[in-house]
């Protein structure tokens, strides 16, 4: 096969949108994040291995910042996406917020970025009151309250503690939101929020509470939602309450658009800065004539991208009419495609020449739910080459696991040339130091 061949193959099975920072920046090179080579990064540091693109990440931050700026807005990062403290230094460091769900994200913030605790809204469905105490003497901005329950344990904690709780009701807008099933959060049915038929009620007893401050409103309906539409309604609805709110005497200073904005996970043509211009035009349209601070929850679109899983294919067995390229990395490294069917783009390090096949590309846990990708057309692939799972950036290793005492792969975050360790590996004593064995007596 000639050189020209074999690059149009290549070129032809693996395409690599630009809004992704995984390239390969001369033909026969090697798959590099920005200008620094995933093979390199694999003999210095091991597989399986997550890398993140800090440049792809503070410029995802910048489109939502432009996007808002002709108004007061706040781009509160969802923790829960990617959690690594060099990950949020780096985006409290450009001014951004954090929209955290627990305790702990709560004590990573104050790790990575203690001067952005001002900036931290917290929502969640289940929040104790060690978490509401800890977060009401931390200084947060808000808490996003999603049931008169826990409005009323808020009072509680807040007359205990002698500080005045900010807070916004987080309100159902029962918009339907096309998205998974386990993603969607906007309809009635829905663990979450409050009905927003019931909001205006509940602002009125809590405007009777000295420790209580009605400082918002807050949506969330649901999360990799690709048209803007449903967030415009979701806006509509809530300017329809505050224009309710007006007249008894309840002015709220913010309203908190969630998150939910989606990427494209397959390989076909995505503008970012389209999307978000898309998404900033429907949501402020939608609440004309509410001239408080706009908060916004992105958290995915963020991170995603920016972020691959590398991994070495450790064997290519066949097994009747299958195929199936072994990897080491497993479904506790990245749990999405088990998890939600999710479709993570897969592509060679270093491309080899030949017609492409049909494979499954699964982990060695012992499950038949351990898998990337199946009836998956690849490049040829051979044991000990390397491949980089895209697109692995948001809910990768934030929702990874020890499943079959497996060790928790180290992270990497590139910026410009230079490429740095922000997660060892664990080790086995890492692992077994929590737990405790029972002698006889």
């Amino acid at each position: 096969m000639s050189a020209t061949s074999y690059w149009k193959l290549i070129l032809t099975t693996i395409s690599i949108p630009s809004t992704r920072p995984f390239h390969h920046p001369q033909r026969h090179s090697a798959l590099h994040c920005g200008k620094v080579s995933l093979e390199t990064l694999a003999k210095r540091f091991g597989t399986p291995l997550y890398v993140y693109s800090a440049d792809q990440i503070a410029e995802r931050l910048r489109l939502f910042q432009q996007a808002f700026a002709g108004r007061d807005h706040l781009v509160c990062y969802a923790v829960k996406a990617n959690s690594a403290l060099a990950i949020l230094k780096l985006l409290a460091d450009r001014g951004a917020g954090f929209d955290i769900v627990s305790g702990g994200e709560l004590e990573r913030v104050l790790a990575a970025a203690p001067e952005a605790v001002g900036r931290v809204v917290f929502s969640g469905v289940g929040k104790t009151a060690a978490e509401i105490d800890r977060a009401l003497t931390a200084g947060i901005l808000a808490f996003n309250v999603e049931s008169e329950a826990e409005l009323e344990m808020l009072a509680a904690r807040a007359r205990r503690l002698k500080q005045k709780a900010r807070f916004a009701l987080r309100v159902n807008p029962d918009v339907f939101a096309e998205t998974h099933p386990y993603i969607s959060t906007g309809l009635r049915e829905h663990k979450f929020g409050i009905d927003i038929r019931q909001a205006l009620r509940i602002y009125q007893s809590a405007a009777g509470n000295r420790w209580l401050d009605a400082h918002g409103v807050s949506v969330h309906i649901g999360s990799q939602i690709r048209s803007a539409v449903p967030f415009g309604a979701a806006m509509e609805r809530v300017n329809k309450l505050l224009k309710q709110l007006r007249p008894v005497g309840i002015e709220l200073k913010t309203v908190d658009a969630g998150g939910g904005l989606g990427i494209d996970y397959h390989g076909g043509s995505f503008d970012p800065a389209a999307r978000v211009h898309e998404y900033a035009t429907a949501v402020q349209g939608a609440l004309q004539g509410f001239e408080g601070r706009l908060l916004l929850e992105p958290g995915r679109f963020l991170v995603a991208q920016a972020g691959a899983l590398l991994t070495r294919v450790l064997q290519v067995k066949r097994n009747g009419k299958k195929t199936f390229v072994v990897t080491d990395a497993a479904m506790n490294d990245l749990i999405r495609p088990a998890l939600y069917q999710a479709h993570h783009e897969i592509v060679s390090v270093k491309p080899r020449a030949g017609r492409g096949r049909v494979v499954d590309v699964v982990g060695p846990v012992c499950e038949s739910g351990d898998f990337f990708a199946r009836d998956r057309k690849l490049a040829p692939v051979e044991p000990g080459d390397l491949i980089a799972l895209l697109d692995a950036g948001a809910y990768g290793m934030a929702q990874s696991s020890n499943y079959n005492t497996r060790m928790r792969p180290a992270e990497v975050l590139v910026e410009g040339a230079k490429a740095r360790l922000i997660r060892r590996r664990e080790t086995i004593a890492d692992l077994l130091a929590p737990e405790v064995l029972v002698k006889d007596n």
